[in-house]
């Protein structure tokens, strides 16, 4: 089996996060609700267990062909967020796009809450690329052509005209809200699941929260000037260690593009085989030979 390890593929891994981030900047989201003040990506609660929102009241419009109903919580409702301290997970990574399509890549993923996102992707019996995020910078190195990469968020925020965070990214991997929300929050009520409308700059973002499990089931972001649209659906929830966990990610990006604006399609699913809540660190070894060479 032959292995191509370039700058692109080694981050499409990242590349749904890089999108839901281009559209803001990090002091300027805020609920659709225009009485609650603004929030903070940076203060994004993602070690928190729970994020207390509530439900308010809304007519129920009759002209449409799904009945949507809101009602009053008669208590605060609390969106369940993963609380941990380190994570462990062995996964398969799958991506398809206009100009790369791979199926079922094996990748190993370590994390330290607020601190920490390892990753370790493997060949047949060997490893070929391992990457290190922080909340200051990005590495990566590959092991096939003993190359190497370095990225700050302030250069790929230039470069790429959007601002990325380490505490938005935590949050989308483990399945926890993408963007907080205020104590008033309004929710609409439609078939089984509590819906979230926000406002994020340029972006219009539902959170569908699961009636059953008041778990983020989908999350659906669209670009109001260019209509680009991000999706990202859990699903798989299984019961790790007393948290719901969503085993299956899938993503996809609809971005339009050129003259004619044709829409480019990216699709990715992250598969996880078994994941890991574990209080004592699992480590992070990561060193870059001598040998190898910075690619910029």
């Amino acid at each position: 089996m032959h292995y191509t390890i370039n700058k692109t593929a080694i981050w499409v891994l990242a590349l749904p996060f890089f999108w839901l981030t281009s559209c803001h900047k990090p002091r300027s989201s805020k609920n659709i609700n225009k009485s609650a003040a603004d929030t903070t990506v940076a203060s994004i609660p993602v070690a928190a267990d729970t994020a207390v929102i509530s439900i308010s009241a809304g007519d129920v419009d009759s002209s449409s062909a799904t009945t949507k109903t809101s009602t009053e919580a008669a208590a605060p409702l609390a969106v369940k967020e993963l609380q941990f301290d380190y994570l462990v997970a062995k996964s398969k990574f799958s991506f398809k796009g206009r100009k790369q399509d791979f199926d079922n890549t094996n990748v190993n993923i370590r994390m330290k809450r607020d601190s920490v996102i390892w990753m370790s992707v493997t060949g047949i019996g060997f490893e070929v690329a391992r990457g290190i995020i922080t909340p200051d910078s990005i590495v990566f190195i590959d092991k096939i052509h003993k190359d190497y990469f370095v990225f700050t968020y302030e250069q790929l925020s230039k470069q790429y005209n959007f601002e990325l965070n380490f505490p938005l990214l935590q949050a989308v991997i483990v399945g926890n809200m993408p963007f907080g929300q205020q104590p008033d929050a309004r929710f609409v009520k439609e078939n089984d699941f509590y819906i979230l409308k926000q406002i994020v700059d340029r972006l219009e973002v539902d959170n569908y929260v699961a009636e059953r499990t008041l778990k983020l089931s989908r999350l659906l972001a669209t670009e109001v000037p260019t209509q680009n649209t991000f999706t990202l659906d859990y699903e798989d929830f299984r019961d790790v260690q007393g948290s719901l966990f969503p085993f299956v990610s899938q993503i996809m990006l609809n971005v339009r593009s050129g003259q004619e604006q044709a829409v480019n399609q990216t699709s990715m699913r992250l598969k996880h085989s078994k994941v890991e809540l574990v209080s004592a660190s699992p480590g992070f070894p990561f060193s870059i030979p001598s040998s190898y060479k910075r690619k910029r």
